[in-house]
């Protein structure tokens, strides 16, 4: 049954607590980003939507087993755990820098025999932080609701799609669906063929929004509407925008949200195929 609650206004003074978990999600990525099985596009290093928060790959440990990081909205702590039953409790509360949160991570991996080789350029951060529970237990919610949907798009699309994931770097939710149109693409000197691709995401920071961007992105895709409130962006950034604000409230914002992500799919699909 549609609810009113499926996307609430996120409060006023969101900001700070969003900017908390950003700076601690670094911390808990710098783990998985070191430890985990290297994946060639770093899915290894983003985090994973679980009820009531977010959750790293599996991270094998020397002597046997795995580690999880899981960063729990409901309870506010990060918990490091081993499926052989240890587990290390840090309470996102008590207003940790985002370096000193993530030195507490690395010594507790240290002792379960994790060692060295971060790139700490990635999570240092001597900012003081502020977290409300509030605040974060509503974000709980918008996030498995805003999963929720996007996982039943990606389930449409077939197999050439990314895991949905939460990724650290700028703290916002996506996925990707790969196209068989190859491209050129150059980073760091280097060259190589990537598939076109379009993605599927949620942006929390700000005025949040969810977009949805081709690469590449054909100038012709402006010609055709969005539904609900979205648009074309070629500002900054080239794609498509829905305003989250757009959809607060409403009973029905699941299926407009998905009805979104169909809509740019079936404009921009075809031209990322060969």
């Amino acid at each position: 049954m549609p609810t009113t609650d499926f996307l609430p206004q996120l409060p006023d003074a969101w900001e700070s607590t969003r900017a908390t978990l950003h700076a601690y999600a670094h911390g808990v990525s710098a783990l998985a980003r070191t430890h985990a099985p290297a994946h060639p596009k770093w899915w290894h290093a983003s985090l994973k939507v679980i009820p009531g928060g977010l959750v790293t790959e599996p991270i094998p440990l020397p002597a046997g087993g795995h580690l999880k990081g899981r960063m729990n909205l409901e309870r506010h702590v990060i918990v490091l755990e081993t499926d052989g039953g240890e587990s290390f409790e840090f309470d996102m509360t008590q207003g940790a820098t985002g370096t000193e949160m993530a030195d507490k991570l690395i010594a507790a991996a240290s002792g379960l025999g994790l060692g060295g080789g971060y790139d700490r350029a990635k999570f240092e951060s001597d900012e003081p932080r502020s977290y409300d529970t509030a605040h974060a237990a509503t974000f709980a919610k918008v996030l498995a609701n805003i999963a929720s949907v996007f996982d039943s798009h990606r389930g449409s699309l077939g197999a050439s799609v990314s895991p949905l994931q939460m990724w650290p770097h700028g703290f916002d939710l996506s996925f990707e669906w790969f196209g068989t149109r190859m491209e050129s693409h150059t980073e760091n000197g280097q060259q190589e063929e990537l598939p076109a691709q379009l993605n599927l995401g949620f942006y929390p920071a700000g005025e949040p929004y969810f977009y949805s961007n081709p690469w590449p992105f054909d100038a012709s895709l402006t010609d055709h509407d969005l539904p609900h409130g979205a648009s074309w962006n070629t500002e900054g950034w080239e794609g498509s925008k829905l305003p989250y604000a757009a959809l607060v409230g409403d009973p029905d914002a699941a299926k407009k949200l998905a009805d979104y992500a169909s809509a740019v799919f079936e404009i921009a699909s075809p031209t990322l195929l060969s």
